[in-house]
């Protein structure tokens, strides 16, 4: 399938103007003059061409533009904006359910999406498509001679026990810039007091702060990080294969499971177009090839079933409580007094 990408920091078209900040835009051209597609998506464009393609191949006269940016500027682009997407894809799904519940995503209903379980859909606007453990990650080098964390106690105690070994080299998310890093961080706080006592002992030691997971990932196959708390785990997993220098560990506490959602926007100009795309994500070829070709694991109740340290992070207005402005304020106050300790 022949597509051109480019990349800019403003968008015009159609006579509608996006002041919103882009990472890249790819053309998946498909017959000249049939209908266009808009996808908007916080997913690498390397990821979702797979699924492009595949739907393309059965609607080869759609012509689809797929648009990636950051999740709070995906969230602004509809929230703030306007802007004309027929779908949005987030990792963001507290950002997700704020545009959802505040009325900015249309109903859809088909078996697909009826097929989701409850805890993966909400009030039939919003679909999650693909679930991924947040995990921690450690350079094998730096722990020789000491056991892998499997715990979120284990960690803090080698933390305490060992501090000349991790200080300047223990990475997070920076909840303040990263729209995926303050979701973990709330939902850890969330689900046990263990995250303020691991962020206070991390804080004491000189913690590197990060925008992505890509970056930590770096840092721990490098050696330049010891270990890395709270990374998105299908990409750790891709990038540091099974015998590399990392390994990734699913902590048997609790191991929050991501969800990553698709929501038809109120402004979308091809809404029929969006929701086509969307049964094809939740459909079984569509979910097949998103777990043997992007990397991302399908939607799979008997795999959570099977590993109960695993708690999906669920679609409902619980996931709005830290996306008040005051509440998240004040959470990134304490987070601040925690992690960036004089």
């Amino acid at each position: 399938m022949r597509h051109v990408g480019f990349v800019l920091g403003l968008m015009i078209w159609a006579g509608w103007a996006a002041a919103f900040e882009i990472e890249e835009v790819t053309v998946f051209e498909g017959t000249p003059g049939g209908p266009e597609l808009h996808i908007l998506s916080t997913t690498d464009t390397e990821a979702f061409a797979p699924l492009i393609e595949a739907f393309q191949a059965a609607n080869p006269d759609v012509t689809l533009r797929y648009t990636v940016a950051n999740s709070q500027e995906v969230y602004a682009a509809i929230y703030e904006e306007g802007a004309r997407f027929d779908l949005v894809v987030s990792s963001a799904m507290d950002l997700q359910m704020k545009l959802a519940n505040d009325g900015f995503g249309r109903s859809h209903r088909s078996d697909e999406t009826a097929a989701l379980p409850d805890w993966a859909r909400w009030s039939d606007q919003l679909f999650a498509f693909a679930q991924e453990p947040v995990v921690l990650i450690a350079n094998r080098a730096g722990f020789v001679g000491l056991a892998m964390p499997r715990t979120r106690e284990d960690l803090i105690r080698l933390m305490r026990e060992h501090p000349d070994r991790f200080r300047g080299r223990i990475g997070t998310y920076d909840p303040n810039v990263s729209g995926a890093g303050y979701l973990f961080a709330t939902q850890d706080a969330r689900q046990s007091d263990t995250i303020w006592r691991l962020a206070e002992v991390m804080g004491g030691l000189e913690p590197a702060l990060f925008g992505s997971s890509g970056a930590m990932i770096d840092g721990v196959r490098s050696g330049d990080l010891m270990v890395a708390y709270n990374v998105v785990g299908s990409y750790a997993a891709a990038r540091l294969g099974q015998d590399g220098p990392g390994v990734v560990i699913e902590a048997e506490d609790f191991t929050h499971v991501l969800l990553r959602t698709a929501l038809i926007p109120r402004t979308a100009t091809a809404p029929d177009q969006g929701a086509a795309f969307l049964d094809f994500l939740l459909s079984e070829d569509g979910q097949q090839l998103i777990e043997a070709e992007t990397g991302l694991p399908r939607i799979n109740e008997a795999a959570l079933a099977a590993s109960p340290h695993l708690r999906p992070i669920r679609l409902d207005l619980g996931l709005l409580v830290f996306v008040d402005p005051l509440m998240r304020q004040r959470f990134l106050a304490e987070w601040k007094a925690a992690v960036l300790q004089p």
